[in-house]
């Protein structure tokens, strides 16, 4: 796999926009009616078994099939985080992976509960995620303005596919002001999924994370957050009601529109902590985030 070259303060893991696997050359018309060549995102089907079951079939880039099942498995409250994790196995040809555990697993009436979410691709959540919440303490932390600043200018101008190619999504886990691992995928859902099996695999403590996510702040992002244990979500779009009602009964830190040095937080406002001088400090840099051309 090709790699693009990683700055001082990129992240661990980045976007890989000059994979050839991930997009696709297509031919159209252009408003003037010139022929312009695009590149656009290619998606494929995953199906993953969990042991013996098949649970899901996906939609997705499948950059790091690993990643999504487990992270996958983790948000759906079907693998714990204690649970052994024997082997994780990815078949390219069949699109299939498989997820071993030392303990045995049965899902079928949990799956008889889905639910289609307002997640792009076909995003699903299964009946008792509400009551995986309850009970749930995020820890304290903090989301210095400064921070956002730098997350906001650093993830836009980061190569990605989205700069590349466009109509994906992009999840990032940052430290501070430093982002540590940027995801994409055609539903922001498999993007935060895929950094949930990074800080699985990783053993990465979550009580010291932002999430920065490109897409909408629904339910399903509040809920995948607060399982993660990750006490701030932030994203440069906006809220849907119930993601705000959701995020106040949790305690996250819900942060939208954040797009320099311009924000609003609408839940968990105690942990923001107000560094920046706004009038000193200039505009960041959008890149192309904020009106993507070929």
């Amino acid at each position: 796999m090709q790699h693009t070259t990683i700055r001082p303060d990129a992240p661990l893991v980045l976007p890989d926009p000059d994979n050839p696997l991930l997009t696709q050359a297509v031919t159209g018309v252009d408003h003037n009616g010139v022929t312009v060549d695009i590149r656009v995102p290619v998606e494929r089907t995953l199906t993953l078994y969990l042991n013996a079951q098949e649970i899901v079939t996906m939609m997705t880039i499948n950059d790091h099939p690993e990643y999504l099942a487990l992270g996958y498995l983790l948000n759906q409250n079907m693998l714990k985080p204690r649970d052994v994790v024997t082997e994780v196995e990815y078949d390219d040809d069949l699109q299939v992976v498989v997820v071993r555990t030392e303990a045995g697993t049965n899902y079928e009436q949990k799956l008889r509960k889905r639910t289609l979410t307002s997640g792009c691709a076909q995003g699903t959540a299964f009946g008792d995620l509400m009551e995986s919440m309850e009970g749930v303490v995020l820890p304290q932390a903090e989301l210095r303005t400064s921070w956002l600043y730098h997350l906001t200018r650093t993830i836009n101008t980061t190569p990605s596919i989205y700069l590349a190619a466009g109509s994906i999504h992009g999840c990032v886990l940052c430290r501070g002001d430093q982002p540590l691992c940027y995801m994409e995928d055609v539903g922001r859902h498999n993007a935060v999924d895929k950094i949930a099996g990074w800080m699985f695999r990783n053993e990465i403590d979550s009580a010291d994370k932002i999430m920065y996510t490109t897409g909408r702040l629904t339910s399903e992002m509040v809920i995948k957050t607060v399982r993660m244990g990750i006490p701030v979500l932030v994203s440069r779009s906006g809220f849907t009601a119930w993601g705000v009602e959701l995020a106040q009964k949790a305690g996250l830190t819900l942060v939208g529109r954040a797009r320099g040095k311009r924000f609003v937080a609408v839940a968990g406002q105690e942990r923001i902590v107000f560094d920046l001088d706004i009038e000193a400090t200039p505009d960041a840099p959008l890149g192309d985030r904020q009106g993507y051309r070929p």
